[in-house]
């Protein structure tokens, strides 16, 4: 390294280590919980592995305990791990951790509408109609269920086209549970060729890519640049950010705003993505605009509306456009990608384990047969079976890394004080592959949630939807269209695989902030 490249960076790097110190002797008073000394600007960064921000937290609650703090820049952030801690803060002090951190990988015009990104009031009235227009669903005299059921069956008829040929489930099962959210929102399904449905899927695609994927190409060719110093160099090595493939998710964006907002990288594409989905929302909100029966909704925005036209006289109404654009947006980001990976893992669990299959497929004959649909209360009578969907959800371990909570006043817990506006992220993988609460927790084993007599028994620790007051508010939805999905599935089809049953690999891929299903191929024969 030239003198001339490190004295500039050793200059800033001392102002900055002091300016950090005093913060941290202020912050002392707070009695932050304990974490690695930061460095100046990066904070704990290189610390760190952005790669797999997972198994970088648990390595860090190791040695500083359950309550940590890193810090992200020069910004604090709380990690809270293992079961008892989440529940007691996320359950228990529902009201001071039940704020929403910032997600900055939402596009400016959404982080402050809908029911995901919102804090007060606002967030308040958006999740209590979003929860109870989902359960009291009956609009155009279907259910939600009647609607699953009804997609299920398409599905149906789709994979029997293949004719037993082998093929990627992923498309099939993205089309049918994106078909759900639209037939709840837009009050009708899509054909899966249907060129809009195409452009609304491709849309949020390449959207959730840009958010959820560790590994993106670096579109070099357009954006050229180069490293002020080789300690910046350094640096960039260090985090992986060096190289033709970089880690932008979603952790990375919402961890260091700044870095990203200068940085050349796909991450820039996302307004982008954001305002077309945005758009097309929009349009059909006119479209239902135009028929709208006050008497009658059809959907959820026909609801939407039917509560703008009640408070179109409270100037204070959280009931507007932007919010009903911003839910709706939240509800398909929320409820695609998630489902469809969970059944996909679901599949492939199935593949490697025939027998499981077996077991499945025995209660569907006893409980449902083979002339009518499965329905969701029959999970009452199908103990494996509601315990395999259980046992699937913890073992994919689908969102290890919870969306950012913040706390809404001066948080006193275990013996920490944690400032007003506090970023929180709860560990959800802490519990979910927790020894303490599950016999072998890296192998799949539906016993985990069966007792010795075989009926279905309820794990305390088991949140794959979060806890608290920022649950997921489409957590029955989600359990719905699995059971129903996975069971019509097995109902039709028996599951064949091409590798040799021990080569199949179902451990899921891991991402920056999250896992997902391996890809593979399969074949489906009828029943």
């Amino acid at each position: 390294m030239g003198l001339f490249g490190v004295l500039p960076f050793l200059l800033v790097s001392c102002i900055t280590f002091l300016l950090i110190l005093i913060r941290r002797r202020d912050a002392t008073k707070g009695k932050l919980p304990p974490g690695p000394t930061p460095l100046p600007l990066l904070g704990n960064l290189l610390q760190l592995n952005i790669r797999d921000i997972v198994t970088s937290f648990k390595k860090v609650s190791e040695q500083y305990g359950p309550v940590f703090t890193v810090y992200m820049g020069s910004r604090p952030i709380v990690v809270l791990c293992g079961y008892e801690v989440i529940k007691e803060a996320l359950v228990d002090n529902a009201e001071t951790f039940g704020g929403r951190g910032h997600i900055q990988s939402l596009d400016d015009s959404l982080s402050k509408y809908g029911v995901v990104p919102t804090n007060g009031e606002r967030w308040k009235q958006l999740r209590r109609f979003s929860l109870i227009t989902l359960r009291s669903f009956g609009m155009g005299k279907r259910s939600i269920e009647e609607r699953i059921q009804e997609e299920a069956q398409f599905l149906v008829q789709v994979l029997r086209k293949t004719e037993g040929h082998p093929f990627d489930p992923t498309i099939h099962l993205s089309h049918a549970v994106s078909n759900v959210i639209c037939s709840i929102v837009f009050g009708n399904r899509f054909e899966y060729e249907d060129k809009d449905f195409i452009y609304l899927l491709d849309t949020i695609k390449k959207a959730s890519s840009v958010m959820m994927s560790t590994w993106l190409q670096e579109e070099r060719k357009s954006v050229s640049w180069s490293m002020p110093s080789a300690a910046s160099a350094y640096i960039f090595r260090r985090v992986g950010l060096d190289g033709a493939a970089r880690p932008f998710s979603s952790q990375i964006c919402n961890f260091f705003p700044s870095l990203m907002r200068i940085l050349p990288g796909p991450q820039h594409k996302m307004p982008r993505y954001m305002k077309k989905l945005t758009n097309f929302i929009s349009q059909r909100v006119k479209m239902h605009q135009e028929s709208f029966d006050p008497n009658c909704p059809r959907d959820f925005i026909d609801c939407f509306l039917a509560k703008m036209e009640q408070e179109k006289r409270n100037p204070a109404s959280e009931f507007i456009h932007e919010n009903l654009v911003a839910t709706v947006h939240n509800l398909f980001f929320a409820g695609t990608d998630t489902t469809g990976n969970t059944i996909m893992q679901g599949l492939l669990v199935l593949l490697r384990y025939p027998e499981m299959e077996a077991k499945i497929q025995e209660e569907i004959e006893r409980v449902i047969g083979r002339n009518r649909s499965p329905s969701y209360e029959d999970r009452n009578q199908m103990p494996y079976t509601e315990a395999f969907i259980n046992e699937n959800q913890r073992f994919l371990d689908l969102s290890p890394v919870a969306a950012p909570h913040s706390v809404t006043q001066e948080a006193h817990f275990r013996g920490f004080t944690i400032p007003k506006g506090t970023t929180v992220i709860p560990l959800l993988s802490s519990i979910m592959k927790s020894s303490q609460h599950y016999e072998t927790p890296r192998k799949f084993n539906p016993g985990h949630f069966l007792d010795e007599t075989g009926a279905f028994k309820k794990v305390d620790a088991f949140l794959p939807f979060g806890a608290g007051k920022r649950a997921c508010p489409g957590e029955g939805l989600a359990r719905m269209e699995i059971f129903v999905f996975l069971t019509t599935l097995l109902q039709n089809f028996h599951l064949k695989r091409f590798e040799k049953q021990e080569e199949i690999d179902i451990a899921p891929e891991v991402k920056s902030n999250g896992h997902a299903p391996r890809h593979y191929q399969l074949c489906v024969v009828p029943r």
